[in-house]
């Protein structure tokens, strides 16, 4: 098998002459009296800081908040007491989440002289096993093990499969999850070594404000936030602006259900954000920066603190940056997790210490946002592509990508799919190729039936256009939008009404209130579904008829909806009904006309049926049905009185022998 040495070789060759000018604008690293010594060493030791080679072991553990839920913590501690124990001397390094979320914990680990190997759902448990074949007999394990990362100099595994052959790993292009779970992210010079900061330095060095928009505009980067504005125009909508003030701010709110991609980039490498953050403040000629993130990313939060700290240190933050004359400080402000803070004029309203309710437009940010002053609006992941875009060209992002979607986006794969976590594909992959090649497919043998994309405001995409190519103008012509990047899969178990009822319900619970469409809109288009998927015997009165009634309404309610409310939260809110509504109607019909969930999965239209065949008249259903809808003599079959059962599911619980049956 092939190692790649060539090109790893030519990769590293030119990584060391790009750092090399950063070092010494930077002053760090070794320095001698003649500079072909210094060269050497600066080689030796960005060589020596990337782990191109190490003298003793070197642990990585998965320490982002996907790896510490799944036990990361317990791991890295028994990892600790092992070594101690046995007087082994190994460094550990916590890193972010490489993206394989489903296989955490993940730890890796790289000999002296051999290739870097990773190994999936490393529990406590596992720790010795694992640490007694690697450290003691140099044996890689073929149980749990993931994948070899390749390398020039050093020996690889046999029979262990490399990182760019595994079959999560091999579809994708990694560009903004580059450095996710490989680097150390608390090590800014880790970050450098990787190319870090050369683009900065360039920006600053080489163009003006205007030429860094103009670069932008024609990369053809489009916001990743989910409207996909070209972020290049946006900030020169900014830059044209005469203040004495402007601000930039960083959304890393991420509110949808099932997204964690900027979570899992600020995990795992904050550096990428606050170099694309200072060099997007630069464009616009903002001097004060916002990095607004909600307080359940605790682990962010800190990661950001510490590299704004080590970036000021550094010089790369505060007052006059690398001697320029731009100065930029960023400040964060953790968010209570309210939904509409996603929304732009909603966020800022909540930085300036007032509620998060959004506001009219014009005047848009750029002209009067935060404070009243010009203000730009991107977030995480839109920032953590200027870094790559001004060191390797315009012409270098542009090139990969559709016509009007261009280079890569990251997408948060979640819900009933084998291989869970966060991947980057290029633009105008098909649907089909994430879910099934990326993903692995639907886990135990059941059908694909859908996929939600883009949370709340998106909408959900069937079977017959999962050929569909990703990008922001081919999904709207299948009633989605891009989003921020949320994907949930969901199966043939999953009932459609139940899913636009549940994404109805966060919607109505997250609205703002303050605009009548989206407050009281909402509330009357939950209430439809919740009549949909209501059993007949909870109905009384006129309820039957106001059901059909709500029904004829649906659609017309939602289009003036859309048409109304004030801000873009609003007038998407209805989309997770039109989609399902578009795509399985025969879902609603069911529920509306004959009552019934093909899922199984609204509790309330389930009918119970007790088998002869299988019953023994045990009694035990009888005796535990709260209302006495289950008659029979003991030792003969019982029978459920359809009029009288409220489908609470006791009798399934109960019975021993699998007589009860659901429809």
């Amino acid at each position: 098998m092939s190692n790649k040495s060539d090109d790893t070789c030519c990769h590293n060759h030119i990584l060391n002459a790009e750092c090399d000018p950063v070092l010494e604008v930077l002053k760090i690293g070794p320095s001698c009296s003649d500079a072909e010594s210094t060269t050497q060493k600066r080689a030796e030791w960005l060589s020596k800081i990337r782990r191109e080679s190490v003298d003793k072991p070197v642990i990585f553990i998965g320490m982002g908040t996907c790896g510490l839920g799944a036990g990361a913590g317990k791991t890295r501690a028994k990892i600790d007491e092992y070594l101690k124990s046995n007087q082994i001397q190994a460094d550990i390094v916590e890193v972010g989440c490489i993206g394989l979320c489903v296989d955490e914990p993940i730890v890796e680990i790289q000999l002296p002289g051999r290739n870097r190997i990773a190994y999936r759902k490393i529990t406590e448990d596992k720790v010795e096993t694992l640490l007694d074949s690697l450290l003691k007999q140099q044996v890689a394990l073929a149980k749990n093990q993931i994948c070899q990362h390749r390398s020039e100099k050093l020996t690889p595994w046999e029979n262990v499969t490399f990182f760019d052959e595994h079959p999560f790993f091999a579809p994708q292009t990694r560009w903004v999850l580059a450095n996710c779970g490989i680097i150390d992210p608390d090590n800014i010079d880790e970050y450098i070594a990787h190319g870090g900061y050369r683009a900065l330095i360039k920006t600053l060095r080489n163009f003006t404000p205007a030429e860094v928009c103009d670069l932008m505009e024609q990369s053809g980067l489009r916001g990743r936030g989910g409207a996909g504005f070209l972020t290049g125009k946006k900030w020169k909508f900014a830059l044209a602006e005469k203040s004495e003030q402007k601000y930039f701010i960083c959304n890393a709110d991420e509110g949808d259900p099932g997204a964690f991609m900027d979570r899992a980039v600020i995990e795992g490498d904050p550096y990428r954000l606050l170099e694309g953050l200072a060099i997007a403040a630069y464009a616009i000629g903002a001097t004060k920066a916002y990095i607004y993130i909600r307080a359940e990313y605790p682990l962010a939060v800190r990661r950001l603190r510490e590299s704004i700290k080590e970036a000021k240190e550094y010089g790369l933050l505060g007052q006059n940056i690398l001697d320029s004359g731009f100065n930029l400080e960023i400040t964060i402000k953790m968010g209570a997790g309210a939904f509409v803070c996603g929304e732009e004029t909603a966020l800022m309203a909540s930085i300036e210490g007032r509620r998060g309710m959004p506001r009219p437009r014009p005047p848009f940010p750029a002209v009067s946002g935060l404070f009243g002053k010009p203000t730009v609006i991107n977030n995480v992941e839109t920032l953590a592509n200027i870094a790559e875009i001004l060191a390797n060209g315009k012409d270098w992002f542009s090139s990969l990508g559709t016509a009007k979607s261009k280079g890569t986006k990251v997408f948060a794969l979640s819900g009933k799919i084998n291989r869970t976590g966060l991947v980057e594909v290029a633009m105008g992959t098909k649907l089909r190729d994430i879910i099934f090649s990326i993903g692995g497919g639907i886990p135990d043998g059941k059908k694909f039936k859908a996929v939600q994309i883009g949370g709340p405001s998106g909408g959900c995409i069937p079977t017959q256009h999962l050929d569909i190519e990703i990008d922001y103008e081919t999904l709207q012509t299948v009633g989605a939008v891009m989003g921020s990047g949320g994907l949930v899969v969901m199966d043939e178990t999953t009932c459609m009404v139940d899913v636009a009822k549940f994404f109805m319900d966060f919607i109505q619970k997250e609205s703002c209130g303050k605009c009548i469409p989206c407050r009281e809109g909402t509330r009357r288009m939950l209430e439809i579904l919740q009549r949909i998927t209501r059993s007949r015997r909870n109905e009384v009165g006129n309820e039957a008829l106001e059901r059909f009634k709500g029904i004829m309404y649906l659609n017309r309610l939602a289009r003036v909806i859309q048409d109304t409310s004030l801000c873009g939260l609003g007038k998407t809110s209805p989309n997770p009904v039109l989609s399902t509504l578009r795509w399985f109607r025969d879902e609603y019909e069911a529920h509306i006309f004959e009552r019934k969930c093909p899922a199984g999965v609204c509790t309330e239209l389930l009918t119970y049926e007790i088998d002869p065949e299988k019953c023994v008249g045990c009694t035990a259903c009888a005796k535990n049905c709260p209302a006495k809808a289950i008659i029979g003599n003991p030792k003969t079959p019982h029978f459920i009185v359809a009029d009288k059962c409220i489908g609470c599911g006791s009798c399934v619980e109960v019975c021993r022998f699998k007589a009860v049956t659901v429809k």
